[in-house]
């Protein structure tokens, strides 16, 4: 599995073999929570299958989605770096599988490898142009063009249609994009009313292009 992780698309065979045989496989339910913001960081986390919410919580328990994680992605690597607390919560969204590799492997495997630290670099350069594109977002566009700024983001090609996999909920898009779930609620029925998209329990169809505004 790991020759399919972008991270670790540098390493030879049997660096992958020696990563994958001291690491661990854990299955987990859904709506079960990995890790906890603020926890003390431990290991890199690869998801084998299923997906994941990552998110940050304020005082009074309200939640801000950051990223949703699927397959062959991976998070932790932030505190394995500088050994600071986990910056962030990570919450399964349906039964998956992860791959759980110890900071200390992660750490040996990084120093005999350049290519893993540039390829790590990357990684993060990319987080931050994707936290930088967040603010924007929240900063300049209203409510609806938040909303369907984060339905094209989330939606891929799957038989010559946008499709949203995730099995999201109103509330959680709501916290991707910073507005009540009442507001969300709304746009998304307006935009199904108008044929622009077609929600069910297992996913969301982006039929046509999204109006500009609403």
């Amino acid at each position: 599995m790991l020759h399919h992780v972008q991270l670790f698309k540098t390493l030879a065979p049997a660096e992958t073999e020696t990563l994958t045989a001291h690491s661990t496989t854990r299955t987990y339910p859904a709506n079960t929570v990995l890790i906890t913001e603020g926890d003390a960081s431990g290991s890199l986390y690869v998801i084998l299958e299923g997906e994941m919410k990552v998110y940050v919580s304020d005082e009074q328990g309200k939640d801000a989605i950051l990223n949703i994680l699927g397959p062959g992605e991976y998070f932790g690597e932030l505190a394995l770096l500088d050994d600071a607390p986990r910056s962030a919560s990570v919450m399964t969204l349906i039964p998956s599988k992860v791959m759980i590799i110890s900071k200390a492997d992660f750490k040996r495997c990084l120093a005999s490898n350049p290519d893993l630290a540039y390829s790590l670099i990357i990684s993060l350069t990319q987080q931050i142009r994707s936290l930088t594109d967040s603010v924007k977002n929240l900063s300049l566009m209203d409510v609806y063009g938040r909303v369907a700024h984060t339905l094209l983001e989330l939606a891929k090609e799957k038989d010559g249609k946008q499709i949203i996999e995730q099995k999201l909920t109103h509330q959680d898009i709501a916290n991707m994009v910073g507005a009540s779930r009442e507001m969300v609620s709304r746009i998304l029925k307006d935009l199904s009313n108008g044929g622009y998209i077609s929600v069910n329990k297992n996913n969301i169809t982006i039929n046509e292009k999204l109006p500009a505004g609403w």
